[in-house]
């Protein structure tokens, strides 16, 4: 029985852990574009990482999975070189995954609403939504993360039921204003300059976008949940994007097909 793409990304994904061989066939061996900038381009970079666990493994327990059209995108708990959160994207050809880009961040203390940074709802709903949904946020990222708009949030978020999953902001607008205007004080600016893709199943969005962090080139992973056309819920990812003496690819980190 032929699997969908979104299963078979949590299984190539799981096979970290388990070290079952046969996702392994879901990737396309004369075409597998890498774009984590630390990891070599191909199947032989993927085997490369592989071959280089630490004792005792990885982990990697998938806690949401979505597809649109041929993209898989992934939410997952790893221990990968130390624990870490990740958002992975996957792109399929003829049911073969022919190039991956993903975003990493360490694992924090819930933050100040309680929250970690997976918990919540998993499963994708107001799946005859989704473009409206996706056309919402794209709105949003440009409106308001890019352009910085503010005057405009409530346009984009329901304020009474804005559930936080970032480790150092509170629920809510005032929560984001309060991070924020923390961060200001200490000189720290988070700076979005462009979005690169939007991906959605119903009534979750991920949104790929490029920037800054405290002056460092940034990628930044947002996924939205989306409830009656406004934000209900948050997750992300921030990871500094490396120099490029350090790459082991040359593909980019934000580079996709048109």
């Amino acid at each position: 029985m032929e699997i969908s793409n979104k299963e078979k990304a949590t299984a190539l994904l799981t096979s970290l852990e388990t070290g079952d061989k046969t996702p392994i066939g879901y990737i396309n061996p004369n075409k597998y574009i890498q774009h984590n900038l630390a990891v070599s381009d191909g199947l032989a970079g993927f085997g490369a990482v592989v071959q280089n666990a630490p004792e005792g493994g990885f982990k990697a327990n998938v806690v949401r999975s979505f597809q649109d059209g041929d993209y898989a995108f992934t939410h997952t708990i790893y221990d990968f070189f130390g624990p870490k959160i990740g958002f992975d994207v996957f792109r399929f050809e003829d049911g073969k995954i022919v190039e991956h880009w993903d975003n990493l961040i360490a694992i924090f203390p819930a933050n100040p609403s309680g929250h970690t940074q997976t918990d919540g709802p998993t499963k994708a709903a107001d799946l005859d939504k989704t473009d409206a949904n996706k056309a919402l946020v794209s709105d949003f990222i440009d409106t308001i993360l890019v352009k910085g708009e503010m005057d405009k949030i409530g346009n984009y978020i329901d304020n009474e039921q804005y559930t936080q999953h970032n480790p150092q902001i509170a629920d809510g607008l005032a929560g984001l204003g309060k991070a924020l205007e923390e961060l200001g004080k200490q000189g720290i600016h988070m700076v979005y300059t462009k979005n690169h893709k939007i991906l959605g199943e119903g009534n979750f969005v991920l949104t790929i976008s490029e920037g800054t962090f405290g002056n460092q080139p940034t990628s930044f992973y947002d996924l939205f949940r989306v409830e009656n056309g406004k934000i209900v819920e948050h997750w992300d990812t921030i990871e500094t994007i490396i120099p490029e003496a350090e790459r082991k690819n040359t593909n980019g980190k934000f580079n996709f097909p048109s």
